[in-house]
């Protein structure tokens, strides 16, 4: 995604365990490709011998004996919830605890009851590791689900040494489907304000935007279309949006979220300065117009992967969906 920092987007920086892929956060300005559809996953005799017990809205006990091994992701439904079952696509609202089904250990885990979960996104081409994915495609809202994932769809041949994964060990999750989240900005509509852009939607919430021909302003500029009545972005605080980026001089998208798979999750830490002031402060279910000048952008360097040159203006109108 182009409001990254070079050289890449970190996926749910603030949640270990599950920057696991070990790839950048969301599509990059040169892919296009929208994400393919999560079949559902079977269960197997691997994850049927993950024993879970505990209340729905707190962190289960977990219990099964190690080492324990599945050729493919395997996935038993624990208890299953009376909710919509999660399609491809769709972005989703979880809690979960993690194990080494090697040596038993606990990897980490959290987003029990009040406290706020983890936001994911449904599509292959989401950066969580597959079998998260797998674990949650089908499932339904409300359901409890333990997981078995070999290293195919974890960490690959290199392990994870931070965590004291193996190259062979496989991984435990127990998963609480809590929710989904809004694919759009639900937010009350806000008057626009003179000099900027002018947005458009399609029916599926997708914005089209027109630059005016005027001069770019010199500094920082953000207009809400659509406010929110959800919690503050926090500085530093991971977040979940739909986007659509172009350029000032030209109107040309280099980069959105749009078409691709569904939302796109990332830390305001590890965007853009001018992307990360345009977030912090709004309230989730809004939609924002954010205009960055080049210094608050890619600076002088551009980025010539997406088109971007020294002296480009950037907006880029955003949903914001969840934030963490």
């Amino acid at each position: 995604m182009s409001v990254r920092k070079l050289p890449v987007f970190i996926s749910v920086a603030t949640v270990a365990v599950l920057a696991l892929s070990g790839c950048s956060g969301s599509p990059s300005a040169e892919s296009t490709a929208t994400g393919a559809a999560l079949t559902c996953t079977d269960s197997g005799k691997s994850s049927d011998a993950v024993k879970v017990t505990g209340k729905a809205d707190a962190e289960p006990t977990v219990k099964f004996t190690s080492p324990l091994t599945a050729k493919t992701t395997e996935r038993t439904v624990v208890t299953k919830g009376k909710g919509a079952a999660v399609k491809n696509g769709e972005a989703v609202e979880i809690a979960y605890t993690a194990y080494n089904a090697s040596t038993g250990a606990k990897l980490n885990g959290g987003g029990y009851g009040k406290a706020a979960g983890l936001t994911v996104t449904v599509a292959e081409t989401a950066s969580i590791i597959p079998g998260i994915l797998k674990g949650i495609a089908c499932s339904n809202v409300g359901s409890r689900v333990a997981v078995v994932v070999p290293p195919a769809d974890a960490f690959g041949t290199k392990g994870n040494t931070d965590l004291k994964v193996a190259a062979t060990d496989n991984i435990i999750f127990v998963i609480d489907v809590k929710g989904k989240v809004a694919t759009r900005a639900n937010g009350k509509d806000q008057k626009p304000q003179d000099g900027f852009p002018a947005v458009t939607l399609a029916k599926d919430g997708t914005p089209t935007v027109k630059v005016p021909k005027t001069d770019a302003p010199a500094e920082l500029k953000t207009e809400v279309l659509k406010k929110g009545d959800g919690g503050l972005v926090a500085d530093g605080a991971t977040v979940t949006v739909q986007y659509t980026g172009v350029v000032w001089g030209t109107g040309k998208v280099f980069d959105q979220s749009w078409g691709k798979g569904g939302p796109a999750t990332f830390a305001t830490s590890n965007v853009v300065p001018g992307f990360a002031q345009g977030l912090i402060g709004q309230t989730v279910g809004s939609q924002v117009v954010i205009v960055i000048p080049p210094a608050l952008g890619y600076g002088t360097t551009g980025n010539t992967t997406a088109g971007i040159t020294g002296t480009d203006t950037l907006v880029f109108v955003v949903d914001i969906l969840a934030s963490a």
